[in-house]
This record gives structure tokens, sequence and C-alpha cells, in this order.
């Protein structure tokens, strides 16, 4: 049996009858079991944990969620359930719902919010469409309900009895993950197409010390390094693809939020970053492209995606953005600028060349970058791509580790 009960959460004035099938399911397979009622009318409840209770952890008090207006009491009950969620956590041996979009968007931030690797499964009327809204950079598994989430059918039950059964076989046969004496420390890294040939020889030299964990930079991939930075798992962090902040700045479709970076601020993580594909913005096909840039340079990547050369000006935005963050870093910190290119795109002959773009870039970050003993700007003769540039990599992560 779980050492740590199953948690089922969610509107149990709509949805009883489906959340108590998903109970009673898990019950029967021998695992621990608890309810979590997310309701927003205030009444009281049978569940073993209540509405109230879960309201408390609103920063304003249940007040703040028993408004009486749905849509005001439904953010202030995801606000809270997450505050209870974090504080739990350690507690929480998996947890489960099913709801509309309504308590989709209830749940799924306090999944979130829950380690890697604890179950978490989400049965939606929504999980057939984008669901990176509701997944974040978690490990949320998200189950299309086929038919609404509204009353107990022959589809209904075999869809909430898979969802269950995968929830009970998760809690029952978690994998025993044991201590490798020889278990290598963690290393973060952010990886494009553009950059692969940088990452791929980083990793090789350093394969003997660090395990690698790579993570493409698609704006959650981003999200997930640093979800994972945050929670300890990481020993340094080798961020060469900075591109997320191309797509937050310029509408692109790979954008990172305004945290990025947080977690190294926050933790200290040793640091080395560089400007990986700041030379593109992201979109989808063509026709997805905002009608403010149809003048612009384009690349088409494949089919579905639609690459933008970045401004002299725009990179003169970025600079001072990444600066601003790296200047709140306060832990060893190394920043990388390839003087000869920041991707395989931007190179002599190849469509994004384009040396006046860079050089604004490495001026906005040279001029409003503030170094210090620990944090320092490195300039290094060579394309991003290039073994000299990994050879540089190499060294600023070992005069920090």
């Amino acid at each position: 049996m779980a050492a740590s009960p199953v948690f089922v959460a969610g509107t149990f004035d709509t949805k009883s009858d489906e959340l108590t099938y998903l109970k009673d399911t898990i019950k029967r397979a021998g695992v621990a079991v608890q309810t979590v009622d997310l309701s927003t009318t205030d009444k009281p409840s049978s569940a073993d944990v209540s509405p109230q209770t879960i309201a408390a952890h609103h920063p304003g008090g249940v007040d703040a969620v028993f408004t009486g207006d749905r849509g005001s009491a439904v953010a202030g009950m995801a606000h809270a359930f997450k505050r209870w969620a974090m504080q739990n956590a350690e507690s929480i041996g998996g947890m489960i719902s099913a709801g509309g979009s309504g308590g989709t968007a209830l749940v799924t931030p306090a999944l979130q919010t829950l380690p890697i690797g604890t179950p978490k499964i989400m049965v939606s009327t929504v999980a057939s469409g984008n669901v990176e809204p509701y997944v974040g950079p978690s490990d949320i598994m998200m189950m299309y309900s086929v038919t609404d989430v509204q009353g107990l059918n022959t589809i209904s039950r075999k869809v909430l009895g898979n969802a269950a059964a995968a929830m009970a076989g998760a809690a029952l046969y978690a994998p025993d993950v044991i201590a490798d004496a020889n278990e290598k420390p963690g290393l973060g890294m952010t990886m494009f197409g553009v950059t692969t040939a940088a990452v791929q020889s980083v990793m090789g030299k350093l394969e003997n010390e660090y395990e690698p964990f790579v993570f493409h930079a698609t704006g959650v991939g981003g999200r997930s390094m640093e979800k994972l930075a945050d929670g300890g798992f990481f020993m340094a962090v080798v961020d060469l693809t900075t591109t997320e902040i191309c797509d937050l700045l310029f509408d692109g479709v790979f954008a990172a939020d305004d945290d990025r970076l947080g977690s190294i601020i926050r933790r200290k993580i040793p640091y080395v970053g560089s400007v990986g594909a700041l030379d593109m913005v992201n979109f989808g096909a063509p026709s997805t492209v905002p009608a403010k840039y149809a003048d612009r340079l384009f690349y088409e990547h494949n089919p579905q995606v639609t690459l933008m050369r970045t401004t002299p000006d725009e990179n003169t935005q970025m600079g001072k953005w990444i600066a601003g963050r790296l200047n709140q870093m306060h832990g060893q910190v190394r920043f990388l600028l390839p003087l000869g290119g920041v991707s395989a795109l931007d190179a002599p002959d190849m469509p994004f060349n384009d040396v006046d773009a860079r050089t604004k870039l490495f001026d906005a970050i040279r001029s409003n970058f503030a170094a210090t003993a620990d944090r320092r700007l490195i300039e290094v003769p060579y394309h991003i791509n290039s073994d000299g540039f990994s050879d540089a990599v190499v060294k600023a992560l070992h005069d920090m580790t």
C-alpha cells in the first residue's frame, strides 16, 4: 500500500457521483484514498478535507473564496487549493480529479505544484485540445473524458475506471529508485535544433562528470528545467539556449514566462548561460504570423514552424532584459557571448547571418551587465556550435564547480 494516501479532488457539489466512483475504484485496488471537496458554495461537506479547510488557505481567508460570484469564487478556491497542495505535498501519494473546463482550471494549478514523480491525473473534457496551460512544466497525465463529466454511464465508467486504475497502479507500483553510489550530479541543459551541436559537444566533454538533463527550449521546456532546478535536482545549469526570451518579448509561440531564470536567482545554482537561438522568433505555419511582421525575414523550418529573424532593435531589447535578470543572480554565474554567431542559421552564408543584430545584442548585454567576482561575462571568439565554444563552456563550469 502507498505510504501516503491518494487524494481525489474536485467539486463534490456538482461531480459527486464521478469523484466518488474514482475514490471507490482506487480503494478497491487496496490504496488508501481521501477526498478533497473544492465546492465554492460554502455548504457542509462529507469529504475528508472540506471546502472550508481549503478556503482557509487563501491569503484573504474564506471570505475571499466564498464570494457568491462564481468567477471570483473559482479563482479564489484555485489559489487556496494550490497553497494547500504546496503545504501538504510530502503527504500526498497522488492526486486525481475529473471535471470540465472550470474544474480543470480549478485543480491543475495545484497539481503543477506537486513534485515531479508524484502521480497526477486529470480526467477532463478539454484534454483533447491544447493542454499546455493545464499541464505546464509538470508531469500531469491528461485523459480525455469522451463524454461530459456529468453523470455516470457506460462510457464514463470505463474512462473514469481506467483513470482510477492508472492512479492505483502508480501508487502501488511506484518505481523503487535506489541511489547509486556512482550516481553523477545532475546538470540541467537547454537545447534547440539550431544549438544541438553545441549541447552535444558539451555533453560529450562532461559525460564522466555529470548526468545531463536536456530540455527542448519550447517555452514549457525552460519552465520544466527551472521547476526541477527549484526542486534541487541539479548541481549546475548550462543554459546555452535562451531563445524562449525572443518569443516572450516578440509574440512567439515558444515563449518563456516572466520568471525565466528565476530558479537560478532563487537557488543560486552555478550557472553557465549564453545567447543560443536569440536570432529567431518562432511561429506556427506561415498563416499564423501576425500581420505586423509581414515584411520581416523568415525561414521555414518545417510546414508547421516558421522562424523570424530578430532585428537589431529587438536584440537590444533582449540584451537589456537578459542583463537585468543576470544582475539579480548572486551565485556563481558565467555568461558567454559567442561572437561568431548564435545559432546554426546565424553563420556565414546562412539565412540569418546578421553581424549588426549580433553586435546590438552583445553591446546591450555588455553595457547593462554588472560584473562581480562571482558574476562574469565571457566573450568567446567562436560560433556557438564550434568546438572552441564548447571548450569555453566546460572551462567556465569547471571554474565554478
